[in-house]
């Protein structure tokens, strides 16, 4: 999904409360279409413009999982990045994706639980600086590695 990708690997302690993570990516036609054909939603709202014409939204939106899909790649890859282990997630969907839109992914620590090596983030999503997700994830994080 994403032609590269920057990873950064984060101990439970290398976190802190206020620490941000984000990536930006431009929701293509194909981006849809290999996530129907992966997921197996081929609902015509996101793959035929003659129904999708006829919606609410007067043309083809993207599946919110493949908007969801990029706090993932975040969480995964930059905070708190491999090794984390992704316990939930809750989602909010407030707006829809369309095929050309610029999508912001952001998460931001907001809770740490040192007993049992967890964090919480706040997730969201933004088009134009307007939230099209958001939500909260639980992770587990690994231990720092031994220095020496």
């Amino acid at each position: 999904m994403m032609a590269s990708t920057l990873y950064q690997v984060h101990a439970f302690e290398d976190l802190v409360v206020g620490q941000r993570e984000s990536l930006m990516r431009t929701v293509m036609e194909r981006d849809i279409s290999l996530f129907a054909d992966l997921s197996g939603d081929a609902n015509p709202i996101h793959l035929c413009d003659r129904y999708a014409a006829s919606t609410k939204f007067g043309q083809r939106i993207a599946h919110g999982m493949l908007t969801a899909s990029l706090v993932s790649a975040l969480l995964g890859t930059r905070l708190p990045g491999p090794g984390a282990v992704y316990l939930s997630q809750t989602l909010n969907f407030l707006a829809p994706v369309k095929i050309g839109d610029v999508v912001t992914a952001q998460v931001e620590v907001v809770e740490l639980v040192p007993e049992r090596r967890r964090a919480r983030l706040f997730c969201e999503c933004l088009v134009d600086g307007k939230a099209v997700l958001e939500g909260e994830a639980w992770v587990a994080l690994p231990r720092a590695a031994a220095k020496g």
